[in-house]
């Protein structure tokens, strides 16, 4: 099941994200969340926002992620290509598992596209983990987009189309 986060999720939601980070530097991922990031302030605003969702089952929270409705303004800029689409969509940022549960990145796309029809996402050149898993639940390599913040801020960017890919759209 997933749901909006609450504040009693905080602690849970903070070492799922201890996990994710141990588990990025274990992969040669070593500067996508440094510093860490993203920390109780950021994940606290997400809450207040509305936008931090949880994936439970019977035995707890095992993944978290934030649900932001475009335009994400480190999407306005993209380098070496496109996005697909121009209009509404929604940003998946700071996903994470406990490591243990499978699925969690499909299970994920499939609530956020109840919501909205095109989605976006980004992630580290070295996550290849996530690379995987954004080109398996059909997202498109859209080109490279730069955080506003400081360090290793480019991103590698994609968009999933729900139009598109069942034909709908025009190419």
């Amino acid at each position: 099941m997933i749901r909006k986060a609450v504040n009693g999720d905080l602690g849970q939601i903070e070492k799922i994200f201890d996990l994710a980070r141990s588990r990025m530097h274990a992969n040669g991922n070593t500067t996508q969340w440094t510093e860490g990031y993203p920390g109780k302030d950021i994940i606290q605003k997400d809450i207040n926002a509305g936008f931090c969702r949880v994936l439970e089952d019977e035995n707890g929270v095992y993944g978290a992620f934030s649900l932001l409705p475009g335009p994400d303004p480190t999407y306005r800029v993209i380098y070496g290509g496109q996005w697909l689409t121009d209009g509404d969509y929604g940003v998946i940022h700071r996903l994470a598992s406990d490591g243990v549960h499978r699925g969690v990145f499909a299970e994920t796309v499939r609530y956020c596209l109840g919501l909205f029809k095109v989605l976006r996402i980004d992630t580290h050149k070295n996550n290849r983990p996530m690379i995987g898993a954004v080109e398996k639940a059909g997202f498109r390599y859209c080109g490279v987009i730069y955080l506003d913040r400081p360090g290793d801020n480019e991103r590698l960017a994609f968009e999933l189309d729900t139009a598109k890919q069942n034909g709908k759209g025009t190419d």
